[in-house]
C-alpha cells in the first residue's frame, strides 16, 4: 500500500522529471552539433567572386613573344584593361568580374589577334591555348609597271641616243628583251624621228645637194625648186618612215627597232646584223619575216610617184629595184649599228638587264642561228 502511494505520487510531481528533460536537451545539441554544415557556397568566408584569365602568345614557329600588348575589353561599357606578356610570353588578367569581355593582342611585327564574347563566370578561371600570332602583311608600295609603262621607260630612253651627240638613233633597243611596243608608242617614236630637228637640218642639206647635182630637173632651179626638192625628200622621209615603222608594223604586231646584239663571234654577229633586214622581231617575242621594213618600201615608192616629175617616175620594175637597194643599204646600216655606232652613240643605257613583266618565251629561233 505505502509503495503503491510513493509511485502514484512520483508521476504526479512534475519536478522530479527536470533533470531527465535537462539531460535529453544536451543529447540532442551533441547529436546536431555532429551534422554536417548546409550553409550556401555564396556565403562562406573564402569563397572567390572574380576570376583570373592567363595564356602564353607564341609564333607560328611555337617561339614564346614577350612584350605582345593584351587589351581585355568589356563588351558593354567597353572598359579596357591592359597587360604585356613576360620573357616567356606568358600574361594574365587577375580579379576578372563576370562579364562578357573582348581580348586583343598585339605584337610589333606580327598580324593583330582578338577573341570576342569570352564569358566569365564566379570563380571561373579561364586558361586559354596558345596564342598563335601570323605574320604581320606587309605595308608597302610596290612599283608594280604595266607592259606598257615599262616600254614608255624603254623608249624614253632610246629617244636620247645620238650619234656622237647630234644625229637620232632611236630605233635602235640595247636591251634584248625590251618590253613590245604599243599601237601609240610605235606612231610616237615616228613622229618623234620626223620632226626631231636634226631630220629637218638633213633633208635640207640633201635638197641642196640634188639641186646642186641637177637632180629631178623637172623641178627647175632657184627657190621654188629648192623647196620642192626639199618637200619631196622630207615626203620620202616621212612616208617611209611611217609605214614601215608604224602604220604596217601596229598592224603586223611587229617591231620597228634593231636589237643589238653585242655578243658572240664576229661572223655570227654580222649574219644577225644582216639578217634583221628582213627577219624581225614581233609583238609576241618570236622572231618573223619582216614584212614591214620591205612592205613599207614599197609603199613609200608608190606614194612618192605623186609628187616627183613626171619625167622622174619610177615604173614598176624601177620600184622593185630600189626595194632591193632598200635592203642592201639597209643591211649596211645593220652592220653599222652591230659594230660602230654604239660606241659612238650618246644615251647608251647601261648593260644592267631589265626586267619585263611578260612571261618568258622560248629563245628566239634567231639567236638559235646565230648564238
Amino acid at each position: 500500500m505505502g509503495s503503491a502511494i510513493q509511485c502514484a505520487n512520483s508521476k504526479s510531481n512534475p519536478a522530479r522529471l527536470i533533470p531527465q528533460l535537462y539531460a535529453l536537451v544536451l543529447f540532442s545539441a551533441n547529436l546536431i552539433a555532429q551534422q554536417p554544415a548546409s550553409t550556401p557556397l555564396s556565403q562562406l568566408p573564402d569563397a572567390p567572386s572574380t576570376a583570373v584569365i592567363s595564356g602564353t602568345v607564341t609564333d607560328a614557329q611555337e617561339a614564346t613573344i614577350s612584350n605582345a600588348r593584351i587589351t581585355l575589353e568589356k563588351t558593354d561599357d567597353k572598359t579596357l584593361r591592359t597587360t604585356q606578356s613576360d620573357a616567356n610570353g606568358a600574361f594574365s588578367f587577375t580579379a576578372v568580374s563576370p562579364e562578357k569581355y573582348l581580348i586583343r593582342i598585339i605584337a610589333p611585327g606580327f598580324a593583330d589577334w582578338k577573341i570576342e564574347d569570352i564569358v566569365i563566370r564566379f570563380g571561373e578561371n579561364l586558361v586559354l591555348p596558345p596564342i598563335v600570332l601570323g605574320v604581320e602583311s606587309i605595308k608597302s608600295t610596290v612599283d608594280a609597271i604595266t607592259q606598257e609603262d615599262l616600254a614608255e621607260e624603254q623608249i624614253s630612253a632610246e629617244v636620247k641616243q645620238r650619234i656622237i651627240g647630234v644625229l637620232p638613233n632611236f630605233y635602235v633597243s640595247y636591251i634584248p628583251n625590251a618590253a613590245p611596243l604599243t599601237r601609240k608608242q610605235k606612231f610616237k617614236l615616228a613622229l618623234k624621228v620626223t620632226v626631231d630637228p636634226v631630220t629637218f637640218f638633213a633633208t635640207g642639206v640633201t635638197a641642196a645637194i640634188e639641186q646642186w647635182q641637177g637632180d629631178f630637173a623637172g623641178y627647175g632651179q632657184g627657190f621654188s625648186g629648192y623647196a620642192q626638192r626639199y618637200g619631196a625628200t622630207y615626203g620620202d622621209r616621212v612616208t617611209s618612215t611611217f609605214f614601215g615603222a608604224a602604220l604596217l608594223p601596229s598592224l603586223l604586231h611587229q617591231d620597228p627597232r634593231y636589237f643589238y646584239k653585242g655578243r658572240g663571234k664576229i661572223i655570227n654577229r654580222a649574219l644577225y646584223a644582216i639578217s634583221t633586214v628582213v627577219i624581225c622581231k614581233g609583238d609576241n617575242g618570236h622572231w618573223q619575216p619582216n614584212y614591214s621594213n620591205v612592205f613599207g618600201n614599197l609603199a613609200a615608192g608608190g606614194i612618192s610617184s605623186l609628187y616627183y616629175p613626171n619625167s622622174e617616175k619610177h615604173d614598176a620594175q624601177v620600184t622593185v629595184d630600189n626595194i632591193f637597194i632598200g635592203i642592201g643599204t639597209g643591211a649596211i646600216g645593220t652592220l653599222f649599228q652591230e659594230f660602230l655606232l654604239k660606241h659612238l652613240t650618246h644615251g647608251v643605257p647601261p648593260p644592267a638587264p631589265v626586267q619585263t613583266p611578260t612571261p618568258p618565251v622560248s629563245k628566239p629561233a634567231i639567236d638559235q642561228l646565230f648564238p
